[in-house]
Order: C-alpha cells, then structure tokens, then sequence
C-alpha cells in the first residue's frame, strides 16, 4: 500500500468515479470529495459511490468522511469546493501529496441558463484549491480544464500552443479562466500545476447530459434524435479508460522546472463525425434512430480534434477504437437501466 494520499475532487461524476477506481487499484489513499450537485439525476452518482463502496446513507451527509466498505484506502466526504471554511480543515487534516481537480459546473448549453453555477464553482471553488494547495504545501495540482477553450479554432488538430482567447460559452470561459489563475499561481508560489483539455469523454457510467446517453434512451424508446448543425459535426470521443491513463500519466509528470506550468490534451486523436458516432450507437443497440436535423446550437462547436503529441511524449496512448468504446458503453447501458 502506497504512503501517498491524493484528493479528488468531483469524486462521484463520470471522470472522477473512474479515475478513484483506477488509483485505489493501485494501492494509493483516496479521499474523495463531491458536493453531488442535482445538474444531473443525483441517483447515478450515489450508485457510482456506492461501487466505490460508500454506502448512500453516509455519502448524503454534509462534511462527514465516510471509508469505504470494499476499499480501505478510499474516504468519501460531501463538501462544497465554495466552502471556504471547511475546505481548508480538510486540507489540514490529511496533508495531501497531491490534488487532481474535477469538481466543476459542467456542461455547455446550461451554461446559457445558470451563469452564477458556473460562477460559484468553477471560479470561486478553484481560486479556493489553488489557495489551499499554497497554504498547505500541495506541490502537484492537477486539474481538469476543457477542449472547449478551442472555441471555432479553425486549424486542427487543436494543439495546446494554439491561441484561445476567443471562448464561444461561459463554460469555456471559466476553464480558460481556470489556467490562467493556475499559472499565476504556479508563477507566485513555485507549485505544479497541469491542466488537461479532456475531448469528448464517453464510456460506461458516463453522464446522462451527453450525446452517447440521450441518443441511447432515445433510440431504444422510440424517439427522434436531435442532430445539430444538419449532422455537420465531428468530435474527438475518446473512451473513459483512456482518459484516465492520460490523467494518471498528468499525475506522475508534474512540471518541476522554470514555470512549473504545463497544459496537456487529452483526446483519441482521431475525430469522428456525429452521423458515424449515430451509425455505431445503432449497431450496438440493433436499432435504428430517427433523426431529427437541427441548426447549430448557441455556445457549440462544429469540430474538435486534439494534437496528443504532448502526452504522447510522456508515455500515452489512446487504445480504445469508437466500436469497442460504444460496445463497452451500450453493454453498461442495457446492464443499468434494464
């Protein structure tokens, strides 16, 4: 059993579930923290704790650390990143070798009607774990940004040497904010930090909010899709355990030297266009979608595609083609909601 102990914060959303999943596997202590925000069906992000071996009862109470029942290296404590009260005595408490931040308000359209969640958590909450990673000596941040800063970039692949100052929704707006305010504090206090621009995340446990999970319940109820942009879309979807190799790979490279800044993409390498990703989707279910063609929506993008040259040099690879990642996904699918 490793000595290390890690916090992860948005311990019960997708990427975080995994991610706990995969550093408990390897032997390192765990503590978990989710304010298990009702963005989504808080029902699916109970069930992900409860894999992790957090009884339900427990993980709904506030500022109580619950351990897990399957795994003695993982806690699990319900906190806001806001709080800045209690989120400092949490810090001072475990002394933490190292923080990975993925607590965030996310979502891109819900950002057009909820500004001030954006606000509070992205902004207010990492200005909050930036100053708690300062006052008690956490030399490695690391922290999820978004492809989203990419905005309608229009030379891909996206490379993180790219500018990105012309952000298409708050969402994005905050994670550029996000590395910014992490790379004057690296600057100011001589810590890592490493933000990483996930591309389209998707797998088994993934979140209802997204394209894989809408166009499934869709499809097997019976329902039209909505097909923005007249199908003229492509994204990077890159396969949840990818994701987390790449961030695992983030954890053990933190930048040690001039800055101590770094920024690194996290994506397949390899877009797929929306009607294709449909076209998958069906064969994995064995039906059909009806598809309903719908005009861009405000804040998206056409495209996105990442340069991985940059992780790829510190040992990642993306494995998981489209076929076996929406294999995998659809099986978890059909598996949890019968």
């Amino acid at each position: 059993m490793s000595t290390r102990k890690i916090l992860v914060t948005g311990a019960a959303g997708f990427i975080g579930f995994h991610l706990c999943k995969r550093l408990i596997d390897q032997g390192i202590n765990v503590v978990g923290l989710d304010n298990i925000n009702d963005y989504y069906e808080v029902g699916l992000k109970y069930d992900r704790l409860e894999e992790l071996g957090i009884e339900r009862m427990k993980s709904e109470q506030w500022e109580q650390t619950s351990v897990s029942l399957q795994y003695p290296n993982f806690s699990f404590i319900r906190m806001n990143l806001e709080d800045r009260e209690n989120l400092p005595l949490l810090f001072e408490k475990h002394q933490f070798d190292a923080v990975i931040n993925l607590a965030a308000q996310a979502g891109v359209r819900y950002s057009l009607e909820n500004p001030m969640a954006y606000i509070d958590s992205n902004i207010v909450g990492f200005v909050n774990i930036l100053e708690c990673c300062r006052h008690h000596k956490v030399d490695n941040l690391v922290y999820a940004s978004s492809s989203s800063v990419y905005g309608e970039n229009e030379v891909v692949p996206f490379s993180e040497s790219d500018r990105v100052d012309n952000p298409v929704s708050l969402y994005a707006a905050t994670k550029k904010a996000n590395e910014l305010m992490a790379h004057t504090y690296s600057h100011l206090y001589r810590f890592s930090t490493t933000g990483l621009r996930f591309f389209t995340v998707y797998g088994p446990w993934g979140r209802p909010d997204m394209a894989p999970m809408l166009f499934s319940r869709a499809i097997l109820e019976g329902d039209p899709i909505k097909v923005f942009n007249q199908g003229d879309m492509s994204r990077d979807f890159t396969y949840i355990d990818d994701i987390v190799a790449g961030i695992v790979i983030a954890l053990e490279n933190p930048k040690k030297e001039n800055d101590y800044y770094q920024i690194l993409n996290i994506g397949n390498g390899s877009p797929v266009n929306l009607l294709e990703f449909v076209e998958t989707l069906e064969i994995a279910l064995e039906r059909e979608a009806e598809k309903v063609m719908l005009p861009m929506q405000p804040g998206d993008v056409p495209r996105t595609w990442a340069n991985v040259d940059k992780l790829s040099g510190l040992g990642y690879q993306s494995t998981t083609d489209i076929r076996k990642g929406v294999g995998e996904f659809v099986s978890w699918y059909k598996n949890y909601y019968k």
